[in-house]
């Protein structure tokens, strides 16, 4: 009866000598973590007035999302001894954001989540501090970015412009949906959208029938007529040749919202307004995404926008990175985003890695309705040798990035 307790007793020893082994690490890291930084840039800008009530005006655009990116990368780093800070530098809407590169590599920053603009990106990236950095766009989609004016020094979060008119030619594709009319704001990001549609429509097989450009005042829908003037001026607008989708070109948001109900012929509306390709929308539920909306929602006060969720992806590909390496070195990090064995889990059912040729984050796109989601692209039977998110946007032989 000796040699059972015996062996009992040496048991409970080496559970307690483990314990005290794991006490003693855990000491170490809490003690002494990996601390990895990640800064992130804005630029003051006039609130966006809202087209309707329902739309609560915010000045936490993206900040509020890489926020959220933080609090995730903490609650897997702690158990690996890693920590994780984010800096928020905010450019006056008169400053320059090369200053404001300069203030952040003094603070030790050399991964930069950058929410700005195409040339506040290019100026931000040029500055000579930068050389060292990684930087993240995660808001401007122009396809010039990923092309002509392409940056070693830069990844693109957010989709191109050209992404979106792929993913909605796409479906449009599917449904047999392949005439078009195309109505395009005065915006030079309405042209630029309207740039990526052509593109989209020849790629894959739909023919623009017409295209017209907004040429009405902005109608204000508060007076006591609008509506009158709303339902008057739109349906002979939208008179024309046969079509199967009228897809509308409306970046600044200035009219589109006012077609749907209102053409001339009983059609579906699509593009920045009625069906939209997104990157991200508060329709999406499927894989995990209500959790995620939910966190999100308890933190900020508001619903997660397309901003908040790639400054996420951002702050989660370092987050990523730091625990496959297990190293807080930002050339190691960056190393590791843009090699071959990088993914993202990103709520979107696949795993998200950044495309070699452009820096271009390849990942589904939404197609959201205002209340539910319609789709996710790209559709089946769009085949890619390599991945079939690559047939969204800029493949390597289309690509015209010399980095």
């Amino acid at each position: 009866m000796v040699e059972p307790a015996v062996h009992t007793l040496r048991f409970v020893a080496r559970l307690l000598l483990l314990a005290g082994a794991l006490l003693g690490a855990s000491t170490a890291w809490a003690a002494d973590p990996q601390v990895i930084r990640i800064g992130y840039l804005t630029r003051e800008e006039e609130p966006r007035i809202p087209l309707t009530f329902l739309e609560p005006v915010s000045d936490d655009e993206g900040v509020q999302g890489a926020r959220l990116g933080i609090a995730d990368n903490t609650t897997t780093g702690r158990f690996l001894g890693q920590s994780f800070e984010l800096v928020e530098s905010v450019v006056p809407a008169d400053g320059r954001v090369e200053d404001a590169v300069r203030e952040l590599t003094g603070q030790g920053i050399r991964l930069l989540v950058a929410d700005l603009r195409a040339d506040a990106l290019l100026a931000a990236a040029a500055a000579p501090e930068a050389r060292g950095m990684l930087i993240f766009n995660t808001r401007a989609p122009d396809d010039d970015l990923r092309n002509e004016r392409c940056r070693a020094n830069v990844l693109h979060v957010t989709p191109s412009r050209r992404m979106l008119a792929d993913a909605l030619a796409q479906y449009l594709a599917q449904r047999r949906w392949t005439t078009w009319m195309l109505i395009v704001g005065r915006a030079p990001e309405d042209a630029a959208y309207a740039d990526a549609l052509r593109r989209a429509a020849k790629r894959f097989g739909a023919k623009i029938a017409e295209e017209k450009t907004w040429t009405f005042e902005d109608t204000n829908r508060r007076v006591d007529t609008g509506h009158v003037t709303i339902q008057t001026e739109i349906p002979p607008f939208t008179q024309g040749r046969e079509h199967d989708v009228l897809v509308v070109a409306d970046e600044a948001d200035q009219f589109g919202e006012y077609l749907p109900y209102h053409t001339w012929s009983p059609r579906p509306v699509a593009g920045t307004h009625g069906m939209v390709p997104t990157a991200w929308s508060r329709v999406h539920e499927q894989w995990g995404a209500t959790q995620f909306h939910n966190r999100f929602e308890r933190q900020a006060g508001r619903w997660m926008r397309p901003r908040d969720y790639t400054a996420w992806m951002a702050v989660r590909a370092v987050g990523e990175a730091a625990t496959r390496t297990r190293s807080n070195d930002p050339a190691a990090l960056a190393a590791f985003i843009k090699g071959p064995d990088f993914t993202l889990a990103a709520f979107k059912g696949q795993g998200l890695s950044f495309r070699e040729w452009d820096g271009q984050l390849r990942q589904p796109v939404l197609l959201a309705g205002p209340r539910t989601l319609v789709s996710v692209s790209p559709q089946p039977g769009f085949l890619h040798q390599f991945s079939e998110l690559d047939t969204l946007g800029d493949d390597r032989p289309e690509s015209r990035c010399r980095k």
